[in-house]
């Protein structure tokens, strides 16, 4: 597994929309959603055989030790990050109240989104729909935590201890790279990715959520620069 730069927004647009018309020939697809729907919190991935390969480049980018903390190229890129952190904070306060716990939520997610080519904006409607922000979430499938990760990636990537899926870092890893590997084998198809991620493949529903809440509660556009 090769880990990428966070793709831009119009990127994963593009990927969610190709994936959605493919669907539509084969059923209708449902409208966005204004509201998370209940049927979203059912799914769980499903266990699929991975080779070896796969195996061991998805449990080396689960036990990557280094800390969460982003490098920047230069102070306009910095500037930048500081500027999305204080407006998703605003967006997140009312499920987090603790502005210390509200940062390093926001800090973990956006290390873990760039570190794994995901966009940022995407993940937090993914994880307002698996878990509306909870950090002990347990589904009906027994998918855990703020992603909502199957306790059987632990035992094929990880070290096998599933309580570690309660952890805010370790369930952020997990649900990213477990999403990367998805959108990889789906080749960049975020509508089949996330169906995949929800164990509905080829449904609708969860992925229209998915950008429902993407669209609604966490679109963003970064200030514009003046050019020197």
């Amino acid at each position: 597994m090769r880990f990428r730069s966070s793709a831009a927004s119009s990127r994963s647009e593009r990927g969610f929309n190709a994936g959605r018309r493919r669907a539509a020939a084969a059923a209708a697809a449902a409208p966005l959603l204004a509201t998370v729907p209940r049927f979203a919190f059912a799914g769980a991935q499903q266990y699929e055989p991975l080779a070896d390969a796969v195996r061991n480049a998805l449990a080396a980018a689960i036990a990557d030790p280094r800390p969460p903390v982003r490098t920047f190229n230069d102070i306009d890129e910095r500037v930048a990050f500081i500027e999305w952190l204080g407006a998703m904070s605003e967006r997140l306060k009312p499920k987090k109240t603790d502005y210390r716990t509200r940062m390093e939520f926001l800090r973990t997610l956006d290390y873990e989104c760039v570190r794994a080519g995901l966009d940022r904006q995407m993940v937090l409607g993914l994880i307002q729909v698996e878990s509306n922000f909870r950090k002990y979430a347990i589904s009906a499938a027994g998918a855990r935590g703020y992603m909502q990760v199957m306790p059987f990636w632990t035992k094929v990537i990880g070290d096998g201890d599933a309580r570690k899926l309660f952890d805010m870092r370790t369930n952020l890893r997990y649900g990213c790279v477990i999403l990367r590997h998805y959108l990889d084998i789906e080749q960049g198809d975020l509508f089949r990715a996330l169906g995949r991620y929800n164990g509905s493949l080829g449904r609708p529903e969860y992925p229209n959520a998915v950008l429902a809440a993407w669209k609604r509660h966490w679109n963003y556009v970064p200030k514009a620069r003046p050019r020197a």
